[in-house]
């Protein structure tokens, strides 16, 4: 883990769209890290999509794999967002393609014996034109919390449209003041719970 001065984010945002087409997901996972910015916390934004994460359970599934990559990346960071829209009340199959790649992470361990996600923090950010992001980032929140990391309190920030309704996060003229505040809570708390974890860290 870093230190508390230079701690760092990594935000793998699973939309369904390549780059660089427009993405709800994209504008709500970059407030996120706004607000992380804020606390004290660098970071980067990587769209999933736009790499060949293949499918799989191991860390390197080998033949170009681009996960070994991201998960270099993300052994660095010290907090992950797991950006997501909404498709059939699911999180998207980019996001379930994530969690099954980190699920490699319970066969590998660090000098300690512990899994490498123990002592990082995860949060979630989940946008979809009708409801269900409660179900979403309790979807996530269990997967992730499998695999080593640790949720903070108000951990996920989401955006959903009336049901039976086209409108999309991105065609928004104006984000909503209940999502900035919330999005705010989630930056500050995780980057709270991302400087303690290094002073008292998970016993092997």
């Amino acid at each position: 883990m870093n230190s508390a001065k230079d701690l760092r984010a990594l935000a793998l945002v699973c939309t369904l769209t390549p780059s660089p087409a427009h993405s709800s997901s994209d504008p709500l996972a970059q407030q996120v890290m706004d607000q992380f910015a804020a606390n004290g916390v660098k970071g980067e934004i990587i769209r999933v999509v736009d790499h060949n994460v293949k499918p799989g359970v191991a860390v390197d599934m080998g033949g170009g794999d681009a996960w070994p990559d991201l998960r270099a990346r993300l052994l660095k960071a010290d907090i992950l967002l797991l950006a997501t829209p909404i498709w059939l009340g699911h999180p998207s199959s980019i996001a379930q393609r994530v969690l099954e790649r980190l699920d490699g992470e319970l066969s590998e361990t660090d000098d300690n014996g512990l899994p490498h996600m123990y002592n990082k923090v995860a949060t979630v950010a989940v946008v979809g034109n009708e409801d269900g992001a409660h179900k979403v980032s309790a979807d996530l929140f269990q997967a992730l919390n499998d695999v080593g990391f640790t949720i903070p309190a108000g951990g996920v920030t989401y955006w959903v449209g009336e049901a039976m309704h086209g409108t999309d996060f991105k065609d928004l003229h104006e984000v909503p003041d209940t999502v900035t505040q919330t999005t705010k809570q989630l930056a500050s708390n995780a980057a709270h719970l991302a400087r303690l974890l290094p002073e008292s860290p998970y016993p092997a």
